[in-house]
């Protein structure tokens, strides 16, 4: 009996190590091919758009510090003249939370014209806001603009889509526990996301008519 115990437990943890060295593998693979799209503000090539990608924001509309981060490397990006517009995706699927006008109200602020910002209401995720960069905002070079433990796997999806993209991590403070605990959730992320993408490719939750990157930013607009 022993035995037979022994046997099924050096079964189980020989197909732990096998499941791990898959996941470890997948996430590693995502991170590299993510990494090799790394630039900076000042040598990254011109696009048609500078995508912000969401995060938290608070009642009283304002950002969180991560978001702040993103929004004003979007926004040095821009006045260096990287690409002409910014799109803001994040999450505004009810009345009550809504990222995305905040983030255009806090680049307006900036002195950014608010026919340069478009909003993307629907981007629930990372490969919905990379789906609908493509397919509703037609845009084909983009810049991606996230912190650096989020960028990978976003460039990874943005390419498996057909964007020609590169990134600029918004990494302008310690997040102290955060980056931490994203980062393993990221190894999750990656897994997921590489098998979306190679396997199902599904359409996002919402597409909707097209708005061309190329036109006025205050089509947009839902206030």
């Amino acid at each position: 009996m022993r035995i037979k115990f022994k046997h099924i437990a050096g079964s189980i943890l020989v197909f732990i190590l096998l499941i791990a060295g898959f996941v470890f593998s997948i996430n590693q693979y995502v991170l590299s091919y993510g990494q090799k799209y790394f630039s900076t503000v000042q040598e990254i090539g011109p696009a048609d758009a500078i995508l912000v990608l969401g995060a938290k924001v608070y009642p009283n509309s304002t950002v969180s510090l991560m978001l702040n981060d993103r929004l004003l490397t979007g926004y040095e990006l821009y006045l260096e003249g990287k690409a002409p517009k910014i799109l803001v995706s994040g999450d505004h699927g009810t009345k009550g939370y809504d990222e995305v006008n905040t983030m255009k109200d806090f680049l307006k602020q900036q002195g950014v014209s608010a026919g340069d910002i478009f909003m993307d209401h629907a981007g629930f995720n990372t490969y919905d806001s990379m789906y609908r960069a493509r397919d509703v905002f037609q845009v084909k070079r983009i810049i991606i603009v996230t912190q650096r433990f989020h960028l990978a796997r976003a460039l990874y999806i943005a390419r498996e889509l057909g964007l020609e993209a590169h990134g600029v991590a918004a990494d302008k403070h310690v997040y102290h526990n955060f980056i931490l605990r994203s980062e393993i959730r990221e190894i999750a992320a990656r897994n997921k996301d590489f098998f979306l993408i190679k396997v199902f490719k599904p359409l996002p939750r919402f597409l909707g008519e097209v708005i061309p990157i190329s036109g006025d930013g205050n089509l947009t607009d839902d206030k």
